[in-house]
């Protein structure tokens, strides 16, 4: 679409990932973001382990004649992907490329039309429970919900936000958190002492845009523990997928930024603020090293092939009003050296990643149990 003599384009730019579920996932969601926005080209494209890639969907829309691209993280907050690696493949794209100018928007972030995405999967696997089991008083339920873990406080803190507004919204008898790997405490621990305050039924949500390789561990797991509690039934709600409230909070997205109000919320980020745990990562210099998984995993040997000349550490100054004066740390969940690898992935490399200061965390990565239905 032309405004003002400027041709605007959308790019939605995914994690990736190796499972092919996942990349379709993302496919269909990108085509709901198309549905809502017919005035506009959209391309979409990953950061790392599928095809297209980022730089492929940016090249598609300049060839197309496009000035101006609103670029959007397909992700649900603000941790190392957003705040880092995706705003490095841009900068430096637009770098190489300066007749296209690329205004980056904020994650989905805590958001009404997310909470009532979310409450629909919940309310989905509770209805399926009662028919399929008999009804279990709201009170004698609790509801758990995983969030992905980050080695970034602000993002691992939303989850438990978006927990509380859940339970209080549904009224369950008692709600918690758990992660599914990096941070703690991971699932199954989660789940075990959930298991010691009394409730007959547990409600297990992944609070995830699509599967892959960490959903399926979140259900691997709770099978685990619910073979070992046979008096309390866990039930496993589905994660948000292409939810509608889901693709209209992503259009809101693209919006904000043509409007100017596409601020993310800075007041606990580790690289701007002294977070508690976090005071020596103020000012680190904001770097991606993703080039190396770019379009591997999935897709077509062709698209794998890009220019990596990546410039890093340029500053963080890239078109969504962040405002940080300074630049970002890389960091991007990877979990190396005693984490869980997230990511599903192994590099035989240095991330020079700084250390999560908890890696050790008894309930964390580091205790992870292997073996575990692959998990």
């Amino acid at each position: 679409m032309a405004e003002n003599g400027t041709k605007i384009g959308v790019m939605v730019c995914g994690h990736g990932s190796r499972d092919e579920g996942a990349v379709r996932e993302f496919d269909s969601v990108a085509r709901g973001i198309r549905e809502r926005l017919p005035q506009y080209v959209v391309d979409s494209g990953f950061l790392e382990f599928a095809t297209p890639i980022i730089r492929t969907g940016l090249d598609n829309l300049r060839e197309a004649g496009h000035d101006l691209v609103l670029a959007i993280p397909g992700m649900l907050f603000a941790a190392g992907h957003a705040k880092n690696d995706i705003p490095s493949v841009l900068r430096t794209y637009e770098a190489q490329h300066p007749e296209m100018k690329i205004e980056y928007g904020r994650e989905l972030g805590i958001d009404p039309k997310l909470i009532a995405a979310a409450g629909a999967r919940i309310q989905e696997a509770v209805d399926a429970a009662n028919a399929s089991s008999g009804e279990v008083p709201i009170h004698d339920t609790m509801l758990m919900v995983v969030g992905r873990g980050a080695s970034d406080p602000d993002a691992n803190s939303n989850v438990s936000k978006v927990m509380r507004l859940l339970w209080e919204g549904f009224g369950f008898g008692w709600g918690e958190v758990c992660y599914s790997g990096v941070t703690f405490p991971l699932v199954e621990p989660g789940l075990e002492h959930a298991t010691k305050l009394g409730y007959k039924r547990i409600i297990v949500f992944p609070y995830f845009l699509f599967t892959g390789i960490l959903v399926k561990r979140i259900y691997d797991y709770t099978d685990v523990v619910a073979a070992r509690h046979p008096e309390i039934e866990f039930v496993k709600a589905p994660y948000l997928s292409d939810h509608p409230k889901v693709l209209d909070a992503f259009a809101d997205r693209v919006q904000e930024i043509l409007d100017g109000a596409n601020l993310m919320n800075c007041k606990l980020c580790k690289y701007r603020e002294q977070v508690l745990g976090f005071e020596a990562e103020i000012g680190l210099p904001q770097e991606s090293h993703h080039h190396h998984v770019e379009g591997i995993g999935t897709g077509p040997a062709e698209d794998h092939a890009h220019d990596h000349a990546h410039s890093h550490g340029h500053s963080h100054d890239h078109g969504h009003d962040h405002n940080h004066g300074h630049d970002h740390g890389h960091d991007h969940d990877h979990g190396h050296s005693h984490h869980d690898h997230s990511h599903d992935h192994a590099h035989g490399h240095d991330h020079h990643h700084h250390p999560y200061p908890h890696a050790d965390h008894p309930l964390g990565p580091v205790t992870m149990k292997k073996g575990v239905k692959g998990v």
